[in-house]
């Protein structure tokens, strides 16, 4: 069985008004001193108003959700000590009321000094879904062949609605405020794992980036681990609805890989058409029909869903998955994204709703 697992980034914000806290370091020092958190699970991330939590290697989606939920648990718990909440939001809703550094970390500061307005604006928060695969032009193939599907991933996690105390418009802002960087978006096709390495050293060369961390494509080969990392997705409101995606990536990468063994040829897209399909659903989420990046055409959201849903049926009969994933995808269908449910409660309550819906949902452990 493909071993996996999942990173999540989390907000910390005001209980009064949902305004970012930068209470970070209090937050991470008093999770330190909780002994159902290991060491390296609760990092820093890029602001201090963001920790960010890393799940052990999983075999299986109780073990995923057990983690995701002792994990939020525990930070949610030194964040009261500290004076916040955490949310699972894929923006921050509310501005802040006072200027947010970046986190006391060398690389943090030089990013900062090399992009000063976009790090200064980066309350956006993602979930990463590692996948270990066997080498690294197996990465490659898994690279090329999820291209098509990034774009529905990123409608289904869409989870980022509002910003600086508005609509945005989009489903999922954080995709557009990330897609900003140089190195971001759907990535290229490659030839295998020499061509990948070869045109990311040409970028160090050029100086376009200082180091390999700064490739934000929504899928990279890891650079520490064994893994395919997947970044397409908004962290998500529920930890339920975050091990759902978690079931969808591995099942996938393993059918691709499958394919790929068996000599099937897979659809490959021009990058206009599919960079065109993760912006449209960036904009719509679920709620409109998607452009299906397999063909010049557009079909329903829950067309589109029940197709991807019929390609990974054998992945996720082998891992047992199956009626796991086909309830919590049922339930997405019918109930909406988190995006959805955000912008509900911010037209029914105004910010106190939408501030229980964050704190209340993002400790939930079902619908």
């Amino acid at each position: 069985m493909i071993t996996f697992g999942v990173e999540e980034e989390y907000l910390l914000v005001n209980p009064a008004d949902g305004r970012p806290m930068p209470v970070a370091e209090a937050v991470r020092a008093a999770v330190d001193l909780q002994p159902a958190v290991s060491g390296g699970e609760v990092q820093p991330e890029l602001l201090q108003v963001q920790v960010e939590v890393a799940t052990p290697v999983c075999a299986t989606l109780d073990e995923v959700g057990g983690h995701l939920l002792r994990l939020r648990h525990s930070v949610a718990v030194a964040a009261e000590q500290a004076g916040c909440r955490l949310v699972a939001s894929g923006t921050a809703p509310f501005g802040p009321d006072i200027p947010v550094g970046v986190t006391d970390d060398a690389r943090y500061r030089l990013l900062h000094s090399d992009a000063p307005r976009l790090v200064d604006e980066m309350f956006v928060n993602g979930m990463h879904v590692h996948v270990a695969v066997p080498d690294r032009d197996a990465g490659v193939t898994v690279l090329n062949r999820l291209r098509p599907w990034l774009p529905l991933l990123v409608a289904m996690a869409a989870n980022s609605p509002l910003w600086e105390g508005g609509d945005t418009g989009f489903a999922s802002w954080r995709t557009i405020v990330f897609g900003r960087w140089s190195i971001a978006g759907v990535p290229p096709h490659f030839v295998d794992a020499a061509d990948y390495d070869r045109r990311i050293e040409n970028l160090l060369t050029a100086g376009v980036l200082r180091d390999r961390a700064r490739v934000y494509w929504q899928v990279r080969l890891s650079d520490r681990y064994p893994t395919v990392e997947i970044r397409a997705m908004d962290v998500q409101l529920r930890a339920e609805d975050a091990v759902m995606l978690a079931g969808l990536v591995r099942a996938l990468v393993t059918q691709v890989l499958r394919d790929a063994t068996a000599g099937q040829l897979s659809s490959r897209p021009a990058p206009e058409f599919v960079s065109a399909a993760q912006w449209h659903a960036a904009r719509h989420g679920l709620t409109d029909a998607l452009i299906d990046p397999h063909a010049p055409r557009r079909l329903k959201a829950g067309e589109l869903v029940g197709r991807l849903m019929e390609y990974v049926a054998p992945a996720l009969a082998d891992t047992g998955d199956a009626r796991q994933i086909d309830a919590l995808v049922h339930r997405l269908l019918r109930e909406g994204t988190g995006a959805d449910r955000q912008r509900e409660a911010f037209r029914r309550g105004g910010r106190d709703a939408l501030l229980g819906l964050l704190v209340s949902e993002s400790m939930s452990t079902h619908g």
